[in-house]
Formats: structure tokens, C-alpha cells, sequence
């Protein structure tokens, strides 16, 4: 038999996790905090992430490419906290602090600041997720060890707007269990 899966494997509040969650009431202590960092080339541009994170985004780009002639393309890896003030300003002065807080995090409550998340592709439009690339990611990331972080119809879970292009890594582990489960955000997994 089948062990049963160890949700206590690593934890949901270090920042330094795997899995940690950051959410609107769940920042990241500290706010300001920096991870280990790699490298990352893309079409158009660099950047950084984690490196495993890093090392799992490039395998799964290039399976995507051998198996669709094309090619995926990052628009936000990792963003520093300071970073992250200015393109959540950015949002307000564009929207307004309501609007913003649907589409952006505020500084020191980023995805983007582990170093584990990345937007992939348009970066900006709900139907991404209908789209040859955006269909195959929501259907392939969980063996790579994302998954696509802010599920359509989940914003009263998640506190943000569908976004098809915002993918977390968590590890194959976990993200398998999601898929497997069918339970789609980690605030529902781990009962937050």
C-alpha cells in the first residue's frame, strides 16, 4: 500500500520553503526577505528564480516546444520586494487601491518574491487560459511542479482574479497530490 501523503513534509510559513504560503494575510516574514537565486534566460529577456524552480521551467519549456514547434515565454519571474512596491503602485495609479489589491499583491505578500512563481506568456489576459499553450500548462505544469495559482471562480479563496498565466512552483510531490486530489489552491489543502 500506498503511504499516505506527509501535508507536514515542509512548512507553509517559512519563506524559505518549497511550500510556503504567501497570500493577502499571510505575508512573508520578514516582508523584505530575499531568496537564493538562479539565473534565468528566456526569449526576450532574463531573469531569476529559484533553482529548482529555474531547472523545472526550462524542462518544461523545451517538452513544450518539442511537442508544439513553439515557444513559451516568460514575462515576471522573481521581483524583489522593492520591485514589487513599484509595480503595485503602478496598479493603483492606474485602478485604484480595490481594483489593485484584485490584481496585484502589495509588497511583502508576492508569489514573485520567493523566487517560485512566474507569468508565462501574455501576463495580462483571462483568456490565456483557453489558448493552445495556456491548455497544455493547466494540463502539464503539475509534472514539473507547478501549478496554476489563482484557478478561475477561486478568487474568494485566493483573493485574486483568475489568472491562467501565474504558475507557482511547489515541487512534483505536492503538485501531483493537488492534480490527483482535484483540490485545486493550497489554502484549500492545508485547511487555511
Amino acid at each position: 500500500p500506498t503511504p499516505p501523503f506527509n501535508s507536514r513534509h515542509f512548512s507553509i510559513d517559512d519563506p524559505a520553503s518549497l511550500w510556503v504560503v504567501v497570500n493577502k494575510t499571510r505575508p512573508l516574514d520578514p516582508k523584505n526577505y530575499v531568496p537564493t537565486l538562479a539565473s534565468l534566460s528566456f526569449p526576450g529577456g532574463a531573469g531569476q528564480m529559484r533553482p529548482d524552480a529555474a531547472a523545472a521551467l526550462k524542462q518544461m519549456f523545451a517538452d513544450y516546444r518539442a511537442q508544439s514547434g513553439t515557444q513559451l515565454t516568460v514575462v515576471s519571474p522573481y521581483r524583489s520586494y522593492t520591485k514589487q512596491v513599484s509595480t503595485y503602485n503602478g496598479w493603483v495609479a492606474r485602478l485604484g487601491q480595490a481594483q489593485a489589491d484584485r490584481q496585484s499583491a502589495r509588497p511583502g505578500t508576492s508569489e514573485h518574491q520567493t523566487g517560485l512563481a512566474v507569468d508565462i506568456n501574455t501576463g495580462s489576459d483571462q483568456g490565456f487560459g483557453a489558448t493552445p499553450p495556456g491548455m497544455w500548462l493547466a494540463a502539464n505544469s503539475y509534472k514539473y511542479g507547478f501549478i496554476v495559482r489563482y484557478p478561475d471562480g477561486l478568487e474568494s479563496i485566493t483573493g485574486y482574479e483568475y489568472e491562467p498565466w501565474h504558475f507557482r512552483y511547489i515541487g512534483v510531490e505536492l503538485a501531483t497530490e493537488l492534480d490527483t486530489t482535484g483540490i485545486e489552491t493550497r489554502e484549500q489543502f492545508f485547511g487555511l
